[in-house]
């Protein structure tokens, strides 16, 4: 999953915050966003920008007028590298005084050999320094009053008031051969879950309806503080997957699994989605199937009864759907290899599916295995996988039409009224359009009558 939020498309926020506050207006104290990568940096984003609010400043609606630009950056593959380089590099051109943070400024000489003029650069996770950046370069002229200059108690929000990003845990104790994600982001490291369910609750309370749990390793929660007991409303709950999703169940909204590696613990949970109080959904980075390539990837979870627990787990849950993502072109794939991935996700029935050509990473341990994929293969396979997956879509599509599914309405414009179905996460999944003659607005939760669908979106009507 990606996410960009550009400095454009934080106008409609700002707009809004404005009108909430009564902070005076000050082009010395108005910051603008730049946030790239996945969700998990963006929640880094709403942080800091919350922080930034609290202390008075104002989030600018574009370059011209903000004091200062800040660009939390991604550095997970060369691509997205790449794209951090050039939004730095916007960012500069068009306004010359520039924060970068997250992922890539790790690599704080890359950035300071391609902009040398940079304010500061700090890494992920790294609140604290951006934020005395900020306060160093753009020092705010005026005295705030945080009695009277309100921020929302949920914090600031980079999504659509109806749903947000609940991150769990920073870090990763794995170390996949492809990946970088611990050297830039640390080990496991899990947020008591008294302090994530505050957040969910305060989430709630100002609207959201639905949640969107992320994090490195999700079903890995609590796993680094052994599963310490912590409490909540004045009740005790274990720091651990189930409980948390057991307790998110009791809020009365939607509530997301995202990036949520098979372990055994997992068939815990999904009872929880038979029994209606978390979406039928899992977001499961399989990566590959062809044992020999998950080796090669020092994949956790590597079970050669993950297609048999995938039908368990729809033998409980029928209503289940099943994301993941793919590596196409890694290290040594064969023929054989990549055949064998195209054969299980026939028989897994992934419901979504995204996936990506193999790129040799900075520090990655695939680096150096031998027999590396020309991009020519690499391109193939990877419009060979997405053609695959299409068509195990438009099998299971059809299935829906004529059944009632209740959709999350997204957006409402002259071309029609947007939303989404349970099986749907937004940015990367499909969407439902609907008739009506209702007064919807964002934010809607409303039963449909699925009336069409192609491959992967379908059309309804609400009475």
């Amino acid at each position: 999953m990606t996410v960009a939020i550009c400095i454009g498309r934080i106008a409609a926020m700002k707009n809004a915050l404005d009108s909430e506050s009564n902070t005076p207006e000050n082009t010395n104290s108005k910051v603008g966003f730049v946030s790239l990568g996945c969700p998990k940096a963006l929640v880094d984003s709403e942080r800091i920008i919350t922080q930034l609010r609290n202390d008075g400043y104002q989030v600018a609606a574009d370059y011209d007028e903000a004091g200062v630009v800040v660009v939390n950056t991604c550095g997970f593959i060369d691509s997205a590298k790449q794209e951090s380089l050039d939004s730095i590099r916007e960012a500069m051109d068009k306004n010359g005084k520039v924060i970068v943070t997250g992922c890539l400024g790790k690599d704080e000489q890359l950035i300071q050999q391609n902009f040398p003029e940079i304010l500061s650069v700090s890494g992920p996770q790294q609140y604290e320094s951006v934020v005395g950046a900020v306060h160093s370069h753009l020092p705010i002229s005026f005295q705030h009053d945080p009695k009277i200059d309100l921020v929302p108690p949920q914090g600031i929000k980079l999504t659509p008031r109806h749903y947000a990003y609940l991150k769990i845990s920073e870090g990763c104790n794995h170390r996949c051969s492809f990946c970088i994600i611990p050297s830039l982001r640390g080990d496991l490291a899990s947020r008591p879950i008294g302090d994530v369910m505050d957040e969910a609750q305060r989430l709630v309370d100002a609207g959201v309806k639905e949640l969107l749990v992320v994090s490195q390793d999700t079903s890995a929660y609590g796993l680094d503080i052994k599963y310490r007991t912590g409490f909540w409303q004045g009740r005790p709950l274990k720091t651990k997957f189930y409980d948390l999703c057991e307790a998110l169940g009791e809020l009365g909204i939607w509530v997301r699994l995202h990036y949520v590696y098979p372990y055994p613990h997992v068939d815990e949970v999904v009872p929880l989605m038979a029994e209606g109080k978390i979406l039928p959904y899992l977001d499961i980075p399989f990566q590959h199937a062809s044992p020999r390539v998950l080796k090669d990837m020092k994949r956790p979870a590597n079970d050669a009864k993950v297609l048999e627990r995938i039908k368990r787990w729809r033998e409980i849950c029928p209503d289940l759907n099943i994301r993941s993502t793919f590596i196409v072109g890694f290290p040594g794939e064969t023929e054989e290899d990549f055949e064998y991935l195209l054969d299980w996700m026939d028989e897994a029935e992934i419901d979504r599916a995204g996936a990506f050509k193999y790129e040799a990473v900075e520090g990655a341990k695939a680096n150096d295995l031998p027999d590396h994929v020309s991009p020519e293969i690499s391109e193939l396979r990877l419009q060979l996988l997405m053609d695959n997956q299409r068509r195990i879509s438009e099998k299971r599509m059809p299935k829906k039409v004529g059944t009632t599914q209740q959709v999350l309405i997204d957006e409402i414009s002259e071309e029609g009224i947007v939303g989404r179905s349970w099986a749907d996460a937004p940015e990367i999944d499909g969407l439902v359009y609907i008739q009506t003659n209702k007064e919807l607005s964002p934010g809607d939760l409303v039963e449909a009558k699925i009336t069409a669908a192609d491959e992967y979106d379908l059309w309804g009507e609400v009475n």
